[in-house]
């Protein structure tokens, strides 16, 4: 179950061209929360120069009304953060900013580069002094010591040299630059509000601004917000577009809409053919709140068995997962939910979730809903097992932590302690997604659009 360890990537805001862009931001990211509780961060232009404030925390921690004050300027972007590449400090927060030749450039980054241990060996070894551990630090470095005259020019020099996965905004004291990957493993869209563009991760972003959501931003384009216009250009760089599935079985909001689609149709889908390819004798079908509960009601309706809510989630709970060792985590699964005795008691219930990664959290929870009664506990899952690491900016495990590299789906049963278990199959999944375009579903499959490199360059995975 995504509790386990499989964390959010991150989420980007930015808006150009409102006397309230750092205030705006602020709120954007409230929204997007979900995608990263780590650290949060704003950058803000005037113009003439840039302010920046991160730290730390949750969104509404982070920003304090004194210092939102202190943010000035028209034009901002914002980031929230869960650690993919790099460790959790403060100086690896974003949005980044540096001050070089040009002038100051920052950026915020959702994604992971899978080409980061050759670039940064490489770049080390010609006297490049690295301040984070983490691979956004990379395209800023690259994006200074460009020649070019203009800023996307040297963007575009930049993101030449890099691989894998980027939905990236950029602000200088003259333009915003939004830009996504040829590939758009990530979503990122376009909108708008009192005529000011936005940028976001998701579309729920402009909803809590009362903006509008235009477009998503296309795999490989690249958007400059420059005095009041804004250009599209299209990255000189090859490659197939193929947005991670993830995205939606488990991290986007259900009232975003991501790669055109909104998320909550795709998961009551999602559900509606686990149903059909798993039913169950049961009494009950509830979910694991509060990422499986669309899904849930997809898979009730079209199975005609009854939903319940047999599981209360903790609202409250801090980012306890951060602590070490598997008693912690055992702990955290009492603290986060809580077993409806009245609603599971004598009952066959169907529990509906959107993944088992280690497992051991799976575990906990149906010794839980067994305590509490339950006659029988029917697992679903609304993906195929998680058995392969992401190398494009989802907190995976390794093969090593993942329980469906090295068990079948019986084996995982019985560890987990379900009278039966049944995972949606990759044909059920995609089938589902309904999106007209090839998906990256390496996480389920190993096959991987763009292969990571090693340390000298070379591929880790075969083409």
């Amino acid at each position: 179950m995504a509790a386990e360890r499989i964390q959010h990537s991150c989420a980007l805001f930015g808006i150009a061209g409102h006397e309230s862009a750092a205030y705006l931001t602020y709120l954007g990211l409230y929204a997007l929360q979900h995608r990263g509780q780590e650290s949060a961060g704003i950058v803000t232009s005037d113009g003439e120069r840039t302010h920046i404030h991160k730290a730390l925390g949750l969104v509404n921690d982070v920003f304090q009304p004194h210092l939102l004050e202190k943010l000035t300027g028209s034009s901002a972007i914002g980031h929230t953060r869960y650690s993919t590449t790099g460790s959790l400090t403060l100086l690896n927060t974003q949005p980044i900013r540096v001050s070089y030749r040009a002038g100051t450039l920052s950026i915020a980054h959702n994604g992971n580069l899978t080409n980061t241990p050759y670039l940064r060996s490489r770049m080390e070894q010609e006297g490049s002094i690295f301040q984070t551990t983490m691979d956004t630090e990379i395209i800023l470095h690259l994006t200074a010591r460009s020649h070019k005259t203009a800023l996307e020019d040297r963007i575009v020099e930049a993101l030449e040299q890099v691989k894998g996965a980027y939905s990236l905004l950029l602000l200088s004291e003259e333009a915003l630059v939004a830009v996504r990957d040829p590939s758009g493993f990530r979503p990122l869209c376009l909108g708008e509000y009192e005529g000011a563009p936005m940028i976001a991760s998701e579309s729920c972003a402009f909803d809590i601004l009362g903006g509008e959501y235009l477009r998503d931003i296309r795999a490989g384009e690249m958007l400059i917000i420059r005095n009041g216009n804004m250009e599209s250009l299209t990255l000189p760089i090859s490659g197939s577009e193929t947005p991670c599935v993830f995205e939606f079985v488990y991290f986007s909001r259900p009232d975003s809409r991501i790669y055109g689609e909104k998320v909550d149709k795709v998961r009551r889908r999602l559900g509606k053919h686990l149903a059909r390819e798993h039913p169950a004798e049961a009494d009950i079908v509830i979910s694991v709140p509060d990422s499986s509960n669309t899904a849930t009601l997809g898979y009730a309706r079209e199975s005609g068995i009854r939903f319940e809510i047999g599981l209360i989630r903790n609202h409250y709970v801090g980012r306890t997962f951060i602590q070490p060792g598997q008693e912690r985590r055992d702990h955290d699964v009492r603290v986060k939910f809580n077993p409806v005795e009245g609603v599971l008691k004598d009952k066959r219930v169907v529990v509906v979730d959107d993944s088992i990664v280690r497992g051991t959290t799976s575990r906990k929870l149906i010794g839980m809903i067994r305590d509490a009664g339950a006659a029988q506990v029917h697992v679903r899952i609304t993906c195929p097992p998680v058995a392969w690491p992401c190398y494009y900016g989802v907190d995976i495990p390794t093969s090593e932590e993942l329980i469906a590299s090295h068990k079948n789906v019986e084996e995982i049963r019985e560890y987990i302690g379900a009278d039966s278990l049944g995972y949606l199959s990759l044909e059920g999944m995609l089938s589902a997604v309904g999106v007209d375009r090839a998906m990256c579903h390496a996480c389920y499959s190993g096959e991987y659009p763009v292969p990571p490199d090693d340390k000298l360059g070379k591929q880790v995975l075969e083409e």
